[in-house]
């Protein structure tokens, strides 16, 4: 598995590359086989992957929270709901969303862990979204994700195997 501190510049080195592996997937590839291929690859990739370890994700990208989720999350970090917002979130421009002000994310521990514990939002507890339905569709939007997640890249390398793709310029 690629380093997490490598994931952008070798993503960036294969950017080209991908992106007409995502045109070949949509072209020829079964939806539903498609989203089973990923998830099958998700679950056997991440059984032996220790995120705390790389959270690029949380050091990349700022956290995002929905409006149901402030209380609890705010009773969690010993605060109020006012107090929470003010010290760390920003409206975001999603209607019943914050943000956080900062990336890395305002949540991330120094151990590598979220500071949310299991109040985090779903958004994060489902990054990289590669074992969520309707891959195919979703396609472009996983061209960002591997140049963040080592696991996403290792997947998308795998699929091209599997697929018996090779790259031609």
């Amino acid at each position: 598995m690629i380093a997490p501190r490598k994931i952008k510049f070798e993503a960036k080195k294969k950017r080209n590359e991908n992106y007409e592996f995502r045109i070949f997937l949509k072209g020829n590839a079964d939806e539903k086989e498609l989203d089973e291929q990923f998830h099958r690859l998700h679950k056997e990739l991440f059984a032996g992957y220790d995120c705390s370890r790389c959270r690029n994700c949380c050091k990349m990208y700022r956290g995002s929270i929905p409006e149901e989720d402030l209380a609890r999350d705010a009773e969690y970090m010993g605060l109020t709901k006012d107090q929470f917002i003010e010290k760390y979130l920003l409206e975001s421009d999603e209607e019943n969303r914050y943000q956080t002000k900062n990336a890395p994310c305002d949540f991330l521990g120094a151990d590598g862990n979220c500071q949310l514990g299991d109040c985090r939002p779903e958004s994060c507890k489902k990054y990289p979204y590669t074992d969520q339905p309707d891959r195919w569709a979703s396609l472009y939007s996983v061209l960002d994700v591997i140049e963040v997640c080592p696991v996403a890249f290792e997947i998308y390398e795998r699929l091209k195997k599997e697929y018996g793709w090779t790259y031609r310029r």
